[in-house]
């Protein structure tokens, strides 16, 4: 049997390569990529990510969703869309990501062709808090929930989700919580933050990071489109790393500070441009953030490509990243005064 999939949010990089991932696969009939915008590639002629992906522009926060997965009897849907972002208002991207989800969700329900659904979310769901486990297993309930951002927005997306498996049982239905992604294409307040010439620390915090490579992300849904893994999986490289080993690998200079005049100097980033320090990422950066793989592992026999050390060294190679002169933290000062 041939397949039918349809993939949201291919105009950026990681759905693109999902949706290119898939086509590329005999045992998958069409790919339907669907978005808000065109992906860069066909604007350009050319969309080699995409593979023979069809392009359908729509916004899914319309019914419109509801016919294309009619019209095209698809019975996979691939759920990429969810933004970690603003691009133009915080409520811009809370619609996006939230009813957005909720019109796909109630699309699928509708069908009578959809048999599986794959929904991306990300491990910022369990939040950072100084009072949280060691190590987080998707049983884990958060000690603090995340209360803004794009970590609420995916609370509430995988309440969506529940619910929608609840009322289809016949539908296989999976939930892949990622770990910050790294590698050489991905774009994020994290990696810009890595970028900078000098990273301010919080004062007396150290947190474990974890990071899960864009090709193993592709991998993982590739499978999960492909095979019957219902359930909610934690999504990571092996292994942890430290800030200040983050920093050090980077050749960045650490420059610890209050946890009051971190908050600030993100604030003073976010308006500025450099760096979009949503409160969740701040937390992040005091308290870090550990899950457990083993679900992961033991329904796809699987292990990651990346470790977290190894997808960290080749973001930093991606982008020819080395120690910097003395006088970068000045610099680095002077650009934000400058962008005020």
């Amino acid at each position: 049997m041939t397949h039918t999939v349809l993939v949201t949010g291919v105009s950026r990089h990681i759905g693109a390569r999902v949706a290119g991932a898939l086509a590329a696969d005999p045992g998958i009939g069409r790919v339907i990529g669907v978005d808000t915008v065109p992906p860069p590639g066909l604007t350009r002629g050319g969309g080699a990510l995409l593979g023979r992906t069809e392009f359908v522009r729509i916004d899914l926060r319309t019914p419109d969703i509801a016919q294309v997965i009619s019209a095209e009897d698809v019975d996979t849907v691939v759920h990429m869309s969810l933004v970690s972002e603003p691009a133009k208002s915080r409520s811009t991207m809370m619609e996006h990501n939230v009813i957005g989800t909720m019109q796909l969700l109630a699309a699928c329900q509708r069908s009578a062709t959809v048999r599986r659904v794959v929904v991306r979310s990300t491990t910022a769901v369990y939040g950072s808090s100084p009072h949280a486990p060691a190590v987080f297993t998707e049983d884990t309930e958060p000690v603090d929930v995340p209360h803004s951002g794009y970590a609420k927005d995916a609370i509430e997306v995988e309440g969506y989700v529940r619910g929608f498996a609840r009322r289809r049982p016949d539908v296989v239905t999976s939930t892949l919580r990622l770990a910050n992604l790294m590698g050489p294409h991905v774009d994020s307040p994290l990696t810009r933050y890595f970028s900078q010439p000098v990273s301010p620390t919080v004062f007396g915090f150290d947190p474990r990071l974890q990071f899960v490579h864009e090709d193993d992300v592709v991998e993982v849904v590739r499978r999960m489109t492909v095979e019957d893994r219902p359930g909610v999986f934690n999504v990571s490289g092996d292994g942890v790393l430290l800030l200040s080993q983050c920093v050090r690998k980077a050749g960045r200079t650490a420059v610890p500070v209050p946890s009051p005049a971190f908050g600030l100097l993100g604030m003073l980033a976010r308006t500025s441009g450099l760096v979009d320090f949503s409160p969740e990422q701040l937390a992040l950066m005091s308290h870090g953030r550990v899950v457990d793989t083993t679900r992961l592992a033991g329904a796809l026999a699987w292990r990651p490509k990346f470790s977290t050390a190894a997808a960290f060294d080749d973001f930093l190679q991606s982008r020819g990243m080395s120690a910097d002169r003395p006088a970068a933290l000045v610099d680095w000062l002077s650009g934000l005064a400058t962008r005020r």
